[in-house]
């Protein structure tokens, strides 16, 4: 029995329409229908623009990279906070995602739903359109505040590619330290 029998592997060619060659394009979908990347996704970087404790007016940047042979777009990427002492309440109505990184925005990104689950402490933020392979995306998460409490937060950060049943490839973590605001102003 051949492997891609097996697997029910799905393989698109390109085309040259009217001097346009289409890139070739690899999906991984099961016979069940559950939809793999062919080679995933890459988390580059995470980051925080404020790192002290309580701070109103911070962003989450997390920078993930979907290479050219992906073989499906990125249709969804979920940040469940996985570890810190504090649950994080976040702005959902002001995330924001764009092509390109934290220093060097590119072109913005619309947004589906952007979703909370308080229970596992995950954010779910889904791109419509979906972002094609090739691309390097941002994620800009703006939390309510800071959490009250320093130490270390970790987010594990999860692609799904574009369908009905798909698999969810887990990306790594973003690890973010909060130092409480030692400095204190004394006049005499």
């Amino acid at each position: 029995m051949r492997l891609a029998t097996l697997f029910g592997i799905t393989f698109s060619l390109a085309i040259g329409i009217g001097g346009v060659t289409l890139p070739v394009t690899q999906a991984v979908q099961l016979r069940d229908g559950l939809v793999y990347f062919v080679q995933p996704p890459k988390l580059v970087e995470a980051t925080t623009t404020y790192k002290d404790v309580n701070v109103f007016s911070a962003t989450y940047y997390f920078t993930i990279n979907v290479p050219e042979n992906a073989g499906e777009s990125l249709q969804k990427v979920t940040i469940a906070q996985k570890e810190g002492s504090e649950n994080i309440r976040y702005n959902l109505d002001d995330t924001r995602a764009f092509i390109g990184t934290r220093h060097r925005k590119e072109t913005q990104l619309k947004l589906g739903p952007v979703t909370n689950e308080r229970h596992t402490r995950t954010v779910s933020v889904n791109f419509d359109p979906p972002v094609t392979p090739g691309q390097t995306v941002t994620i800009a998460l703006r939390p309510v505040s800071n959490p009250s409490f320093s130490g270390v937060y970790l987010f594990g950060v999860t692609a799904f590619p574009v369908g009905e049943k798909s698999h969810g490839q887990f990306l790594g973590f973003g690890r973010f330290q909060f130092y409480s605001n030692t400095g204190s102003w004394w006049f005499p």
